[in-house]
Order: structure tokens, then C-alpha cells, then sequence
């Protein structure tokens, strides 16, 4: 199923020059890390506040950057040494909180419902943690679809652009996050699945 992880190498390459920048002049990964969880809380506040409205249109700018964000901190450790323990730590954790900090405030929203919010916040945290199990039995750290972080961060930003603008979306909203939900048990199925069949491999092509 395509999704918008496929677009990573391409959207990577277009942000290495500013990646090598911000190594020449001091930015750590950590630092990227912490900045990207503290503008999806300042954003999630900002939207729970005001309960919706024209501070949805926050959503899509800050997905979009926090999703920057993400890949420098991931380049800065990879391409220029500054991988850590605590740096995999903040990762993964930092994902999953400004996951919750974004998306939770949506259930203050008129419109949506809260207990379909909270479960699709649940099921999304479950698809990273299914992800970095795959490490933990011995395989990679998995990142299938077909409703990843890039794609749920996609859909959310383009709701919370539509409805920022006004458009009236009050009757799909429940049917797009049981959509999403279904999505993401299929996601955290499938992860699982494609860790054990990475470790049966593994044997054979030793």
C-alpha cells in the first residue's frame, strides 16, 4: 500500500544542506529532538485552548515541521556521529508524546468524538512501541505501513486544514478515524508479523 514514508529519502535529500549546517554550527540531535516535542505541546495547547476552530490551521504547519524536525535529528545522528543511547531514547519517546500532544486536544474540539480520539492515540502509540519490539526479539525496528507516523501526521494535517477553513466536515470526521483506527491495527499487525518473518529469515542468510 503506498504511503507517505516512501517519500523519506527524497524529502532527506532535499534537506541535507541544512542538516550539514546545523552540524557546522553546534546543533545537536537532541536538541532538534527536544525542540520538535516541545512545538507539537505548545501546538496541542494552543488548539485545546482555543477548542478547535481557526487554531486547527496550526496542525498542518506543525506536522509539517515537526516531520523536518524529525528527519534532521535522525541525519544529524546518522551522518555526523552523534548517535547516542539517550539520543534513541528521546527519539522514540519524544515520538509518541508529541504524537499525544497533538492529537489528544482534538477530543476538546467540537465534532469529534473523544473516546474515537483516544483510541486512535492508543493504537498509534502501540504501531511505534510494535516497531521498536522488533529490536528488543532481535530483528529491525520496524517501520510498515500501511498507517504510519508520516501518514497519520498527512491526514491530520490536511483535517485540520479543511476544517481551520471552515469546511464542513462534522459527519466524516467519526468515519475518517474509524478508518484510521482499522489502519492502524492492520499497521501494528503487520509490524509484528514482518519481525518474525525477519528472524526466520535470519538464520538462512547466515
Amino acid at each position: 500500500m503506498p504511503s507517505v514514508y516512501q517519500l523519506k529519502p527524497a524529502f532527506q535529500g532535499l534537506l541535507r544542506p541544512i542538516v550539514n549546517w546545523l552540524a557546522r554550527i553546534g546543533i545537536t540531535a537532541n536538541q532538534v529532538t527536544l525542540t520538535a516535542l516541545l512545538l507539537s505541546l505548545a501546538t496541542g495547547g494552543v488548539i485545546a485552548w482555543a477548542r478547535g476552530g481557526r487554531a486547527l490551521l496550526l496542525l498542518p504547519t506543525a506536522l509539517f515541521v515537526r516531520m523536518a524536525l524529525n528527519a534532521f535529528d535522525g541525519m544529524l545522528a546518522r551522518e555526523h556521529n552523534q548517535k547516542t543511547a539517550l539520543g534513541a531514547i528521546l527519539n522514540e519517546m519524544g515520538d509518541v508524546l508529541s504524537d499525544a500532544g497533538l492529537y489528544l486536544p482534538l477530543a476538546l474540539v467540537p465534532g469529534f468524538q473523544p473516546w474515537l480520539v483516544f483510541a486512535f492515540v492508543l493504537l498509534s502509540f502501540l504501531s511505534e512501541m510494535t516497531g521498536v519490539i522488533g529490536v528488543q526479539i532481535g530483528a529491525s525496528r520496524r517501520y510498515d505501513g500501511p498507517f504510519g507516523k508520516s501518514d497519520r501526521a498527512f491526514i491530520i494535517g490536511l483535517l485540520g486544514l479543511l476544517l481551520g477553513l471552515r469546511v464542513p466536515l462534522g459527519r466524516v470526521i467519526p468515519f475518517l478515524f474509524g478508518a484510521m483506527i482499522l489502519l492502524l491495527v492492520a499497521t501494528i499487525l503487520n509490524r509484528a508479523r514482518r519481525a518474525l518473518q525477519e528472524l526466520k529469515c535470519a538464520p538462512a542468510q547466515k
